[in-house]
């Protein structure tokens, strides 16, 4: 049975996510997708969809939507306050909505960013074979505003108990983030190199789906001069004009004209996803 959910209350910043849509960066389109995949696969999989279906990825305040029709809903991510028509529900957990109750996904507890999956998952028209919103190149369904409407898919039934389902991993006290070093590290003197993996850094307010940008000291340049653009992956930390360490996230562009001192490995950004402004950050050596 589809339907269809109605946004009552949109929140800071709600998008829809999926995936995201690998490999079209020869085109200069990003990846985008839900910036913590792991809450996205396991929300969805509480659900009973694929693990790549599209969610709701709210932003710090939450979001409320109404279904009409009756649909099995999860709150997963970053923990919050979630009822359904003003009484209190499940949080984690997979949760029965009658058409037209309002669930209300209320602003994170810890963390940032909390997932809505729906039965069915959500069906707004892809782009490019993902129906992610894009902040970077504008691809996909736009930020979700009061009052838009979002096609829900088919639900075959129950979902799939949940009782092997692992925990919800807890909002990072620090974020710990392994790096290669690389490409462009020899750009940087082996001060630098220092202070990267010694400092302590703290995430900045300026911080969005883009990348994780740092507050800290800066990192000591080897060169000064300009380097031509290139090709930029997920996870790489660009170092800007002010030598703080830029760590990019899923709507990071496609190339760069700032070195870049070495990638992160897309299994630790997930921290980084629920990582909110003032938290500390470290950079470690991978494998060391």
């Amino acid at each position: 049975m589809t339907g269809r959910v109605e946004v009552v209350r949109a929140g800071a910043l709600t998008t829809v996510q999926d995936a995201g849509r690998g490999g079209w960066a020869h085109l200069g389109v990003p990846r985008s997708g839900a910036l913590d995949a792991p809450a996205h696969r396991l929300a969805n999989r509480l659900a009973g969809n694929p693990g790549t279906a599209a969610v709701l990825e709210t932003t710090v305040t939450g979001c409320a939507v109404r279904p009409d029709r009756p649909v099995v809903a999860v709150v997963g991510g970053a923990p919050c306050r979630v009822t359904v028509d003003g009484r209190p529900v499940a949080w984690g957990a997979p949760v029965r909505v009658p058409a037209g109750a309002v669930l209300d996904a209320g602003p994170a507890a810890r963390g940032l960013r909390s997932y809505l999956a729906f039965g069915g998952g959500l069906l707004p028209e892809p782009v490019l074979g993902s129906r992610s919103a894009d902040l970077l190149s504008g691809l996909g369904p736009p930020p979700l505003r009061d009052g838009d409407v979002l096609p829900l898919g088919y639900a075959a039934g129950a979902p799939t108990p949940a009782a092997d389902a692992v925990p919800w991993p807890a909002a990072p006290d620090v974020v710990v983030l392994p790096v290669h070093l690389g490409p462009r590290h020899d750009w940087f003197t082996d001060e630098g190199l220092r202070t990267l993996t010694t400092a302590a850094y703290r995430v900045s307010p300026q911080s969005n789906r883009i990348g994780l940008r740092t507050e800290g000291p800066a990192l000591e340049r080897a060169r000064t001069d300009e380097l031509p653009s290139e090709g930029m992956v997920l996870g790489a930390v660009q170092v800007p004009p002010d030598g703080r360490p830029v760590v990019f996230l899923n709507d990071h562009p496609t190339t760069g004209g700032y070195p870049v001192v070495g990638v992160v490995a897309e299994s630790a950004l997930a921290a980084a996803a629920q990582a909110g402004a003032g938290t500390p950050v470290r950079f470690v050596r991978a494998g060391g």
